[in-house]
């Protein structure tokens, strides 16, 4: 076959199939080409600019960003929700908690074990309104309860209420999230009633989780568990953030302290090992937090908006 007549007919069958959405076995009756042959031809009308794709991305703002962030982390996935300046903080969180769960109706299937950490922003998913496919999902948490914080954004509550937006089961942790003494956390992980939250741990296949502020923020909630005496150690060893109430710097190393061996939650391993580790978090105080946990590869979807984005780019 002639150069001239290759491409002729390489023309053609582009024209046919992306034109005239004639399928492939169409083209291949039609032109006495064999099936397989017709696809390598679409293949070629690419390479050789025949064929010729554009995206228009224009219309959505925050593409770029998002494509920059996962390829500087190597992320599965990156989630940048628009936003504006002048957005109150129940309105960003609400936006990322709503992004968030249209995430997990997309990814999530039947036997999935799905394990979520407490916070405000993780909260804020129970109040969005949106259709859900039922799942045959477990639900579990990841980290003991919280210490002051309003009983609606404490972890058992955040199961408790996705699990019925999914119709998904429910199981609960009966321990705080940081107790007094590292013999009490012993006694706890240890115990029968513990074995079934250690045991869904090793199944877990998807996270969620929040990441805390530096413990210099002045939105600290941490006053509830901890004292000067644990905020000073925590300090001194650098500690940048956390997640489950597991610190690490801004490298993403763990920190390894008096207050990890009182902590019962997830090692943050584990969540390295996962098919999905989802990290929601926002705000410009936040970004130390979020630079050392994808330095971590504590997760590998981040989930947040534009201002925040931008200022984590800032830091690379």
């Amino acid at each position: 076959m002639s150069n001239w007549e290759e491409r002729r007919l390489l023309v053609k069958v582009a024209q046919m199939y992306y034109e005239e959405d004639m399928t492939q076995n169409e083209i291949s009756k039609e032109l006495g080409i064999y099936r397989t042959t017709i696809g390598r031809m679409l293949k070629k009308a690419r390479k050789e600019g025949i064929v010729q794709i554009h995206i228009d991305n224009t219309s959505y703002e925050t593409f770029e960003l998002e494509t920059k962030i996962k390829k500087v982390f190597q992320l599965k996935d990156v989630i940048i929700v628009p936003n504006n300046n002048h957005d109150s903080d129940e309105k960003r969180k609400a936006a990322l908690g709503y992004a968030t769960l249209e995430l997990m109706n997309r990814i999530i299937k039947d036997d999935d074990t799905v394990g979520f950490a407490w916070g405000k922003t993780l909260g804020s998913m129970i109040e969005q309104p949106m259709e859900y496919k039922p799942k045959k999902v477990d639900f579990v948490p990841l980290v003991g309860g919280p210490g002051t914080l309003d009983s609606k954004y404490h972890v058992n509550t955040i199961i408790y209420n996705v699990a019925n937006t999914f119709g998904g089961s429910s199981h609960f942790i009966d321990a705080a999230a940081v107790v007094e003494k590292k013999e009490t956390k012993n006694d706890i992980v240890t115990s029968n009633f513990f074995k079934k939250i250690l045991d869904m741990w090793q199944k877990l296949n998807i996270a969620v989780v929040g990441i805390g502020a530096p413990l210099a923020s002045s939105n600290m909630i941490w006053t509830g568990f901890y004292g000067d005496k644990e905020i000073d150690e925590l300090n001194n060893l650098d500690a940048v953030g956390d997640i489950c109430s597991r610190f690490y710097d801004i490298n993403g190393q763990v920190i390894e302290s008096e207050v990890a061996e009182r902590t019962v939650a997830i090692e943050l391993d584990r969540l390295k090992e996962l098919e999905y580790s989802i990290g929601v978090a926002e705000s410009a105080n936040k970004v130390p937090s979020i630079l050392g946990a994808l330095r971590g590869k504590y997760v590998n979807v981040l989930i947040t908006n534009e201002s925040t984005a931008e200022e984590l780019l800032k830091k690379i």
